[in-house]
């Protein structure tokens, strides 16, 4: 491909990106013609020296197909995009400028770590970060998942559910929408152990859920029983070993995260 036609693709994909709203389809289609053009000038993993306009293009390509990727619900091509971007975030470091969307991208590959339970590696991948200690928390894009990580070791979820609208990027709350799926089913369990039956009112304040076809649905998948006339739900058992789970326990935690939401509304 030819560096006049690399370069028009390249105008013609940041004009896609940054239409309101974005153009995801011709985004899509941009970028992988894009990453052609990048493999075959040798750009995609740079090595050596090379011209520094194509590097910090070739960086912005990639920057924007990561911010495609969580667009389209594409976490497998988010992560593949994050790959490729750790060679001009660490060995070209030095040479290419700063990039605005370089933060917003690291904190977005945190909480992903943190979406599939990869805590040691969240930790790991949080101390490598070119910041030191006392600028994490002057960093929004760093500092909301280092926040996330610890309200969910603490189990403190009506943060985590409040979070969402603080979030830094509107990409964010794709993370923390995921996030809040897991810890919905890890109280929906909670839920089925502790109690037979709840109103529905409280079990779409224990689940978060804002409105009550949500809670329906969600109900359904779990395969609860839902009387409407008598606004309960049941929950089914499946099992002798779930009055092995300390009933009273878990209750008191149920009612501990609908007094913190309480508080918090």
């Amino acid at each position: 491909m030819a560096p006049n036609q690399l370069k028009a693709l390249y105008e013609d994909l940041l004009r896609s990106f940054n239409a309101r709203p974005s153009d995801l389809k011709r985004c899509g289609v941009l970028l992988n013609q894009l990453k052609m053009g990048l493999i075959q000038a040798g750009l995609l993993v740079p090595q050596g020296e090379n011209n520094l306009e194509d590097l910090v293009i070739s960086r912005d390509i990639l920057e924007i197909g990561a911010f495609w990727s969580i667009r389209t619900q594409d976490v497998p091509s988010f992560d593949r995009y994050f790959s490729q971007l750790q060679t001009f975030y660490t060995d070209y470091s030095s040479v290419l400028p700063p990039s605005k969307r370089e933060y917003p991208i690291r904190g977005l590959n945190l909480i992903r770590l943190l979406t599939q339970n990869r805590i040691a590696d969240f930790h790991t991948t949080l101390e490598s970060l070119p910041l030191r200690a006392d600028a994490i928390s002057d960093n929004p894009y760093i500092s909301h998942p280092v926040n996330l990580e610890r309200w969910l070791m603490e189990g403190s979820y009506s943060k985590v559910w409040n979070a969402r609208e603080e979030a830094p990027a509107e990409e964010y709350k794709f993370f923390v929408d995921s996030l809040m799926g897991t810890i919905r089913n890890e109280i929906a369990s909670c839920e089925e152990a502790a109690y037979e039956s709840l109103p529905l009112k409280d079990a779409a304040t224990l689940l978060f859920f804002t409105t009550q076809s949500d809670l329906l649905m969600f109900a359904q998948q779990r395969g609860w029983e839902v009387n409407l006339a008598a606004s309960t739900i049941s929950f089914a058992r499946k099992g002798e070993e779930q009055m092995e789970i300390p009933k009273q326990k878990l209750i008191a935690a149920s009612l501990a995260y609908a007094r913190e939401l309480e508080q918090i509304v």
